[in-house]
């Protein structure tokens, strides 16, 4: 069953969701099914923080980031009326928490970390990042070397180390690791040593270093870093390349205020990305990142939870 579940989360871009044992905290209702928390009826359970703290999620620089999106949070300030502050978060735990213990209300969750942060956060995604064209989204998680490492082909990582990013990221652990798994017969521990970088970035650094002999990353993070110079082409060989997940996913607590919450959807769907920072960063991605889509987490990420299943993920919540 285990490998049924992979094959279908690996071959297709909707998963039947039936598959993914996915349940939310007992704190949070879904009432209506949509497997997201529902906004709480009684208002005096609702909130209207005068300061919107928003996150992006830990993949890379949190510094780098808070340039990049300095102007669609002065959108925000003006179409919710609201101060609005960037929170630098170093962890997709830290992220997660804080927005469990009501620190933070906006924020974009990594791929990997939405359903956890849905589950266990009362997080309400509903938006991405797009091409203008078609719509297109997502990125790929490859598996990169150095030149000259002796790593030809997924196979030869046997009895090498392999960084992964972190345990609640698609592309930098799960995905791999079930990948691995079902196409290739090769074990953490028993085929391969694993290693935990903490950030994409990190990995991409070590293995252009030679202080990782392979990686797990998500190609959207080393197309940007290309970009920025940050690492160089030819420093890297990709050995293997993914089918496209979804990409991070945008929303808010589920306990704001229903009218605010409106109020930030507006602010994503309405933003000039035209010479913006945003822009300027997220269009190097391939399909570009150029504009946000409306979506949902039932559909868009059925695939990851099936993944989830798969590897045996759980969403219990400490």
């Amino acid at each position: 069953m285990r490998k049924l579940l992979l094959a279908l989360a690996i071959s297709t871009s909707i998963v039947t969701p039936a598959f993914a044992e996915f349940k939310l905290d007992q704190r949070y209702q879904d009432a209506d099914g949509d497997m997201i928390a529902d906004i709480p009826t009684d208002a005096e359970q609702q909130i209207d923080p005068s300061t919107l703290i928003f996150a992006y999620t830990p993949v890379e620089d949190p510094a780098v980031y808070a340039e990049v999106w300095a102007g669609f949070l002065d959108h925000m300030k003006a179409v919710t009326g609201k101060d609005v502050q960037f929170f630098p978060v170093q962890s997709n735990a830290a992220q997660i928490e804080a927005m469990r213990a009501g620190r933070l209300h906006v924020a974009g969750f990594n791929t990997g970390g939405n359903p956890l942060a849905v589950a266990c956060a009362g997080f309400r995604p509903f938006a991405m990042m797009a091409a203008n064209e078609g719509d297109a989204y997502g990125y790929e998680m490859e598996i990169i070397t150095w030149p000259g490492s002796g790593i030809e082909k997924v196979e030869d990582i046997k009895g090498k180390k392999l960084a992964f990013t972190s345990e609640t990221s698609n592309s930098g652990f799960k995905a791999p690791s079930a990948i691995l798994e079902s196409e290739f017969s090769m074990k953490a521990n028993v085929d391969f040593e694993p290693v935990f970088s903490g950030k994409h970035d990190n990995s991409i650094l070590g293995v252009a270093n030679k202080d990782y002999a392979a990686a797990s990353i998500a190609n959207s993070v080393l197309n940007r870093m290309l970009a920025r110079d940050v690492v160089k082409k030819e420093q890297l060989v990709s050995i293997y390349t993914s089918q496209t997940f979804p990409t991070t996913g945008y929303g808010v607590v589920y306990n704001l205020k229903p009218e605010l919450q409106e109020k930030i959807k507006e602010a994503f769907f309405t933003f000039d990305w035209t010479g913006s920072k945003l822009l300027e960063e997220f269009q190097s991605s391939e399909p570009p990142q150029e504009k946000f889509i409306p979506i949902s987490f039932k559909e868009h990420w059925s695939v990851i939870r099936a993944i989830d299943e798969a590897t045996g993920v759980s969403y219990d919540c400490q």
